[in-house]
Formats: structure tokens, C-alpha cells, sequence
């Protein structure tokens, strides 16, 4: 799996990098056929975190935001998993 991490409206944080990378790892637990994920961080007014996974023939979205990155980070994480394991259950994978 490709993973790209971006950073808008900010500067790279080694500490954010790492935390994206490990939430990444969390769902190739439960599809390993990914084949690119994306993250994006964005300072708007809020703290942005945005999840683009794509799988065989179906983009899966996500996107959060709080008042901490980290917060957004790890409920956007949580979303994706949801949405990763009804995307399963739809094509009938198990």
C-alpha cells in the first residue's frame, strides 16, 4: 500500500507523520488489498484530517475535524475503519 501524507496550510510534523502512518497501518488489518491511502492535514478554523482510501474499484473518504489534530486523527481513523469493513461486507468479502 502507497501512502501519502500532506500538510496544508501548516508545516510538516514529524509527530503528526508518525500518528498518520500507524492509523494507515490499522486499516490494512482489515482489507489488505489497498492500494493507495492518502491523509491530508488542513488548518482551517478547525483541525482537519482528511483520509482518502482507495480500494479495487471504490474510493472510500473520510474526513474530520476538532480542535486538536490527534482528536481528528484518531476519530477519522475510527470512521474509516467502519466505512472499510461495510464497504466489505457490501461487495462480500469477508
Amino acid at each position: 500500500m502507497q501512502t501519502q501524507i500532506t500538510f496544508r496550510q501548516m508545516k510538516s510534523n514529524p509527530e503528526l507523520h508518525t500518528a498518520a502512518v500507524e492509523a494507515t497501518k490499522k486499516f490494512e488489518k482489515f482489507f489488505e488489498d489497498i492500494i493507495s491511502t492518502d491523509v491530508v492535514f488542513r488548518n482551517d478554523p478547525l483541525k482537519m484530517v482528511e483520509f482518502t482510501v482507495r480500494v479495487k474499484g471504490d474510493t472510500l473518504v473520510v474526513k474530520e475535524g476538532s480542535e486538536d489534530f490527534l482528536k481528528s486523527l484518531n476519530e477519522g481513523t475510527d470512521k474509516m475503519v467502519r466505512q472499510i469493513r461495510k464497504w466489505k461486507q457490501k461487495i462480500g468479502i469477508k
